[in-house]
């Protein structure tokens, strides 16, 4: 599922495309940047990164990117699915509700929230990338889900 419907979006950001299929709910790195604005250059990628140490999380995958035939068939807006190839729209500032949490972590509320590998968020620096994104409002409840504080770019 990746995100529920409970959320508070402060900011959010819609330059950047992603070219791959993935669930909502967790922290998205850039892949390559565009120049100037990039604001509808295809150079400006976003990706959930399977080795994110070096790279530079941009925010939080609020709609799952599908691959479909569009001859056949159209993306689903009331779903929140965008394209493979398509606009992404990244929350950079605000609180969710996600799934998106590492194999075997318990969030506490006020620990910091670290991005894993894959999008993924954790409460320690699991892989050694040191990114920080965020803030557990929340433990976990029976389904997984935790209330996340985001806060894109850590500079």
């Amino acid at each position: 599922m990746g995100l529920k419907g409970d959320r508070q979006e402060t900011s959010y950001d819609v330059s950047f495309f992603m070219n791959e299929v993935a669930e909502r709910g967790g922290v998205v790195t850039m892949s390559t940047a565009g120049s100037g604005s990039a604001l509808d250059q295809a150079a400006a990628l976003v990706t959930y990164a399977a080795a994110p140490s070096g790279k530079v999380a941009v925010g939080l995958l609020l709609a799952d990117m599908v691959d479909i035939d569009q001859t056949k068939y159209h993306v689903n807006f009331h779903k929140n699915e965008v394209q493979k190839g398509g606009k992404v729209p990244l929350l950079t500032e605000g609180w969710v509700v996600t799934d998106m949490i590492y194999p075997g972590v318990t969030p506490t509320a006020g620990i910091t929230a670290y991005l894993a590998h894959s999008g993924l968020l954790a409460i320690t620096d699991v892989i050694g990338s040191n990114i920080k994104v965020g803030r557990f409002y929340s433990t976990k409840d029976e389904d997984g889900f935790a209330k996340v504080y985001v806060k894109l770019p850590q500079v």
